[in-house]
């Protein structure tokens, strides 16, 4: 290219010199300067990624560097399960209908307790599979054990003691305690059982191989508690410090057994589908008030909340 351009400027050069030597002019006129004339060398275009892929099919990356000689780090669609704790509550206890209300006397309450006797033969199979891996556990003993544990847990919890509570829950119990408890205060208290804490469901299941045992058992707990939870503004929401309730709760406890270092570790509970609805949260509004100047006060104006107009509804469309 560059031998081209030198050829075509001396030729240009040469005929130009000769022209204006044959030409009669002055001898006082001075020779002309050099003369540059554009010369266009290539075409250029510029063509939109766009307009040159519409008519073609998208083509691999992988396969087209792959010719290339690139080559592409394998993917594995791998998901992470933790193995300290199991994925739910196998085999969930299912409690009777009217626990806590109906007497053990009554006609209700014997079916009851017979249908727990039957049902029973699952876990002392269950509890003997336990006592294998862990030699101090006793139905007798386990229950105010796991009461212990259920106090402990929310005492951390209104104290946001994470490395406590960790110890006390697991890794699946511990989201679900903690979700939505951000800028909240949250008051509890143990006020007392109503009745003794027992077992009333053991199951042993084993989760990935055969032999990686877990260990769950079933509290039943009756007690009185209470709770109270403040938004971040500080009103209640949920709840109050001063009346204590009655609560029916069955506590799922598990121990990971083939690991001598685990522990005994609140990891569900168990609502039934007849227990009574939850009170509604009360949550806090923000309520539209006067535009204020500079030099003006909220309570100099002595503003008054609107109340909402009387809407009559009816069933009826035009």
């Amino acid at each position: 290219m560059a031998t081209s351009m030198t050829r075509t400027f001396g030729a240009l050069r040469n005929v130009t010199y000769s022209s204006l030597k044959n030409a009669e002019f002055p001898r006082d006129v001075r020779h002309p300067g050099p003369l540059f004339l554009p010369v266009r060398t290539k075409k250029r275009y510029f063509i939109p990624p766009a307009v040159g892929l519409k008519g073609k099919k998208e083509e691999n990356p992988e396969i087209k560097g792959r010719a290339a000689g690139i080559v592409f780090r394998q993917q594995y669609l791998e998901r992470p399960i933790n193995i300290a704790c199991s994925a739910g509550v196998f085999d969930p206890y299912i409690p009777p209908e009217g626990d806590a209300r109906v007497s053990a006397l009554s006609k209700e309450g014997l079916k009851q307790r017979t249908e727990q006797i039957r049902q029973s033969a699952a876990s002392q199979l269950a509890i003997r599979k336990i006592k294998e891996h862990d030699s101090q556990f006793s139905t007798k003993t386990f229950a105010e054990q796991a009461q212990e544990i259920f106090i402990e847990a929310h005492n951390a919890l209104i104290h946001f003691n994470r490395e406590r509570l960790h110890s006390l829950v697991t890794e699946r119990c511990y989201p679900e305690m903690t979700r939505g408890n951000r800028y909240k205060t949250i008051r509890w208290k143990f006020m007392e059982s109503l009745e003794a804490p027992r077992v009333v469901h053991a199951r042993c299941p084993d989760m990935v191989t055969k032999g990686n045992l877990y260990g769950q058992v079933t509290v039943r707990m009756h007690s009185k508690q209470t709770l109270a939870i403040y938004d971040r503004f500080g009103r209640l929401m949920l709840g109050s410090e001063e009346q204590p309730k009655d609560v029916l709760e069955y506590l799922v406890i598990e121990r990971h057994l083939i690991n001598p270092y685990s522990r005994w570790r609140l990891h569900g509970k168990i609502v039934p589908s007849w227990a009574p609805p939850k009170d509604p949260v009360i949550m806090t509004v923000a309520i539209p008030g006067p535009e204020l100047k500079p030099w003006e006060e909220f309570d100099a104006l002595n503003y008054e909340v609107p109340k909402p107009a009387a809407v009559q509804w009816n069933n009826y469309r035009a």
